[in-house]
C-alpha cells in the first residue's frame, strides 16, 4: 500500500505542473455547458414551465451542473491514452520485473490526477455554479447525501477499469484511437452526459440500463435528485458494483491475454 501511496504523491507533483493545462480546459468545458443551460431554459420558457421527462426547470438546470461536478470528481482523461502508449513503447517491461501491480499503478496516477484537477478546476467550478445558484436544490433526503458519495466512488471505478481494459488493446493492434473515440462517443450519450436518459422512449431507456453506461452519470446524479429512491436506488447500487466488479474482472482478463502477446513479441 506504502508504494501506491507514494505512486500517488509523485503523480501529484506530475500533474500539478500542469495545472495551467486543467485550468483552461475547466474553463473552456463551461462553454457548452452554458450552451446547454441556456439551451433548456429557453425550451421550458416557451412551454410556460411545463416538465420534461419528469425534470421540472430547476431540476433540468441542476441536472447539468450536476454534471459537471461528477465530470471533475470521475472522468478518466487521458489514462487509456497513457496505458497505451506505455503498451506500445514496451514501458511495461518494467512491471513485470518488480513487485508492482499495473492496474493499481495505473489506478493511483488516475487518483493523483483527478486530485489534481479538482484542485484546480473547484473555484471556477464553484464560480460557474454560483452564477446559476438559483437553480441550485439540496439533497432529497438525508439517505441521498450517503449514498450519493458511494454512488460516485463506484462511477470512479467504473470509469477506469473499462478505460483500462479497452486501453489493453493496444496489445494487439498499434493505434486504438478510434475504438476510444467510439467508446467516447456512445459513453456520451448513453451514459445520460449529454442529457438525462428519463427523457427517452421508455424501451431505449430500459435497453440502456443493461449497460454499464448509465451508471457512470446519470445514476449517481438521480439519486442526489430523488430520482432513484428505496428500492430502486439500492437495486441500482447494486447493479453498479456489480458493473464495477464485472470491468474489473475483463480489466485483468484483458492483461493476462496481453500479457501473453507482449512476451511472445519480446522473446
Amino acid at each position: 500500500m506504502k508504494k501506491y501511496l507514494h505512486v500517488i504523491s509523485i503523480g501529484l507533483q506530475s500533474n500539478l505542473a500542469y495545472r495551467v493545462n486543467y485550468l483552461t480546459r475547466t474553463l473552456f468545458s463551461f462553454i457548452p455547458l452554458f450552451a446547454m443551460l441556456s439551451l433548456w431554459r429557453t425550451i421550458y420558457a416557451n412551454h410556460n414551465g411545463s416538465t420534461s421527462g419528469g425534470f421540472s426547470q430547476a431540476e433540468m438546470m441542476f441536472y447539468y451542473l450536476l454534471v459537471a461536478v461528477v465530470d471533475v470528481l470521475t472522468a478518466v482523461n487521458e489514462d487509456d491514452w497513457q496505458i497505451a502508449a506505455d503498451i506500445r513503447e514496451g514501458n511495461i517491461s518494467q512491471f513485470l520485473l518488480k513487485p508492482v501491480d499495473y492496474l493499481w499503478y495505473r489506478f493511483s496516477l488516475f487518483v493523483s490526477g483527478r486530485i489534481a484537477f479538482i484542485a484546480v478546476a473547484a473555484l471556477p467550478l464553484a464560480v460557474f455554479i454560483f452564477c446559476f445558484r438559483q437553480y441550485v436544490l439540496a439533497p432529497v433526503s438525508l439517505t441521498a447525501v450517503l449514498v450519493f458519495p458511494v454512488s460516485l466512488v463506484l462511477t470512479a471505478l467504473l470509469q477506469f477499469f473499462i478505460s483500462y481494459g479497452m486501453a489493453m488493446l493496444a496489445f494487439w493492434l498499434l493505434e486504438i484511437s478510434t475504438f476510444i473515440f467510439i467508446l467516447f462517443a456512445f459513453e456520451y450519450l448513453a451514459s445520460g452526459h449529454l442529457f438525462p436518459l428519463a427523457i427517452l422512449p421508455a424501451g431505449l431507456k430500459e435497453a440502456l440500463f443493461l449497460t454499464p453506461f448509465p451508471y457512470q452519470m446519470y445514476f449517481p446524479i438521480s439519486i442526489y435528485l430523488g430520482k432513484s429512491a428505496g428500492v430502486e436506488m439500492w437495486r441500482g447500487v447494486g447493479i453498479q458494483l456489480m458493473w464495477v466488479v464485472a470491468a474489473y474482472a475483463f480489466a485483468r482478463w484483458m492483461w493476462g491475454r496481453g500479457i501473453k502477446k507482449y512476451s511472445a513479441f519480446g522473446g
